[in-house]
């Protein structure tokens, strides 16, 4: 038995979407839950496969590989990593700036664009954006929301907004690698080979029924058919050469922030060597 982690937003169902739908495979469980919950169950061994924070692969990278050719990315505006704020972003220095416990990527991600790009430096505090009130209306100067959380919220008149992967490729010209399949077992596990293949097959399937799943799951993520599929759309769930450039990129930001000790080689799954083309 093998154990596969699920982001419980819109923007992981595409990779897991024949999973999901048709029902997992034997000898594969899904485990649902928030990125954070992931990181978390991935770390101590309750599962053995999860789409992770990118950013825990530089924080763990003895432990974990990865799974080639897959992640949640984006080449431009994401939709879903939104700071909303009372101020233009350049004027946040020294300002509170509320950031979600869901996420550790985004906030890493955050932090590189106000400290290392715009050279200001907010404080931070966590909050709960699924059970907490809105941050910037109780006092503080800006809030960083994720998901479909982001993705749904209707903007208050006024506000300034910033989607991090629009202000990442602007910054960088590269894409933005949210998460990544990561496995804590061996790299020649075939176990976990077995399940690489069974998402790309999955990652395809959605490909050739996008539209048909767009209308039957819309309900569930709380958005209208047109909007779900213009936002998978929006989405790369490859992890090509720019991917990883970008992904090596962040990597080496975060140690400037003192957010990864190192920025590691990126291991993979000893299947066929990632493919240049496959991004």
């Amino acid at each position: 038995m093998i154990r596969l982690g699920h982001i419980d937003y819109s923007n992981c169902f595409p990779v897991h979407a024949r999973l999901l739908t048709e029902g997992a495979p034997e000898g594969v469980e899904i485990v649902a839950g928030l990125p954070n919950e992931l990181n978390a169950r991935l770390a101590t061994g309750e599962v053995d496969v999860a789409p992770c924070s990118s950013i825990e692969y530089a924080r763990h990278a003895r432990e974990y590989v990865l799974l080639p050719e897959l992640s949640i990315s984006s080449d431009g505006p994401v939709g879903s990593i939104l700071l909303e704020s009372a101020l233009p972003p350049e004027s946040l220095d020294g300002r509170e700036v509320a950031v979600p416990t869901a996420s550790a990527t985004s906030v890493v991600l955050l932090r590189a664009l106000l400290e290392l790009r715009l050279g200001i430096e907010p404080v931070l505090r966590s909050w709960d954006q699924g059970a907490d009130p809105d941050p910037v209306s109780a006092g503080a100067a800006a809030a960083l929301r994720i998901g479909d959380i982001a993705l749904k919220r209707p903007v208050p008149e006024g506000r300034h907004v910033l989607d991090l992967g629009e202000a990442w490729r602007a910054w960088t010209g590269l894409p933005f690698v949210f998460a990544v399949w990561q496995t804590t077992r061996p790299a020649d596990d075939a176990e976990s080979i077995r399940l690489h293949g069974r998402l790309l097959e999955s990652r395809a399937w959605f490909h050739a029924h996008e539209p048909e799943l767009a209308r039957t799951r819309a309900a569930s993520f709380g958005l209208r058919p047109e909007r779900l599929s213009a936002y998978w759309r929006s989405l790369r769930y490859t992890l090509g050469e720019r991917e990883r450039r970008g992904l090596e990129r962040f990597h080496a930001m975060a140690v400037q922030l003192g957010e990864a000790p190192v920025a590691p080689p990126l291991r993979f799954l000893s299947v066929a060597r990632p493919s240049a083309a496959a991004g």
